[in-house]
């Protein structure tokens, strides 16, 4: 479902027909353009998904004859559609204003032409219907990458991104992170308006990260590109001390990098995930540093069985 009166302010659209309830049954994020029902063939009619009207759809139509006309546009609202779009500013559609009106169906129009219309349309649509939930942690982006830290309370995540952002790093949320799907493998994160750019320091209380640091320290949105666990060191615990099994972490069905990193006095956490980002650049490039080190021990290796084998081995 979409709320209307959030779509038309998105998409500076025009009401002619408004939504009596307010809500838009519209659950994907595909349009339509009626330009082949309108010829006559309703086969496979996509009439769940918002129908735009540019200038081919209402030029065929004009180009009807009166009584072809009104049982083509009948039997087009016919169907539950979950809204009209107009574009161009295209008049001469009065008929069909009037024919949804009685069936009301909403009707807007747009300033825009067709293509720009339908690009708006699905860029808001997939951001709108995306898969949303709640995370509790810190999403900082570093170098690009969007860092997500977790951990139980206390740990230290927000004086990490503190740090980060003192170091030139920008925050994105402290303590609650909303986060959407929006694509099969693109997760976004931001803070809820409440608390955007503001960020809890235990013993200073709240303070402020864009009037302290200035409006660059901060951003709205950012891609959701590693988690970073924080836990205290716990002796005899065995961390990875090389990198090779590359480990992730599934949110609304996305697989994200995850690493686990270990706390203790003295350790600066905020260079460690500077590194811990340049180091996902270069895997993302091709490049890893602990597959290099295991192809130099293995050259290593064979270089040596090699060297060991008599001179005159396999020799008749």
């Amino acid at each position: 479902m979409v709320d209307a009166a959030t779509m038309v302010k998105a998409l500076k659209l025009t009401e002619l027909v408004p939504s009596e309830t307010g809500v838009l049954p519209i659950e994907t994020s595909d349009v339509n353009r009626p330009g082949l029902p309108f010829a006559g063939y309703w086969e496979h009619f996509a009439n769940e998904r918002p129908q735009i009207l540019g200038l081919v759809e209402t030029s065929y139509l004009r180009s009807l004859d009166l009584e072809t006309r009104r049982r083509r546009l009948e039997q087009f609202v016919s169907y539950d559609l979950p809204c009209i779009i107009i574009c161009r500013r295209l008049e001469g559609m009065d008929d069909l204003i009037a024919m949804a009106a009685a069936r009301k169906i909403p009707v807007y129009r747009s300033d825009v032409d067709t293509t720009r219309m339908v690009t708006d349309m699905i860029y808001f649509l997939n951001n709108h219907l995306a898969p949303r939930m709640t995370m509790h942690g810190v999403l900082v982006e570093v170098y690009g990458v969007g860092v997500m830290l977790t951990g139980e309370s206390g740990v230290g995540k927000s004086e990490a991104a503190l740090e980060l952002v003192k170091r030139g790093h920008r925050l994105v949320a402290d303590d609650v992170v909303d986060v959407r799907r929006v694509s099969d493998n693109r997760l976004i994160g931001e803070a809820p308006e409440t608390v955007r750019n503001l960020m809890e320091i235990r013993g200073i209380g709240i303070i402020d990260i864009a009037t302290m640091f200035g409006i660059g320290s901060v951003m709205r949105t950012k891609s959701i590109d590693m988690i970073v666990h924080l836990e205290h060191w716990v002796k005899g615990k065995e961390y990875d001390r090389v990198g090779l099994d590359d480990k992730t972490n599934e949110i609304l069905g996305v697989q994200v990098p995850w690493l686990l990193l270990p706390i203790r006095p003295g350790r600066n956490v905020a260079v460690v995930l500077e590194v811990a980002s340049r180091n996902l650049m270069l895997k993302q490039q091709g490049y890893s540093a602990a597959r290099e080190l295991e192809k130099r021990m293995m050259a290593r290796m064979d270089r040596a069985v090699h060297d060991e084998q008599p001179a005159d081995a396999g020799r008749p």
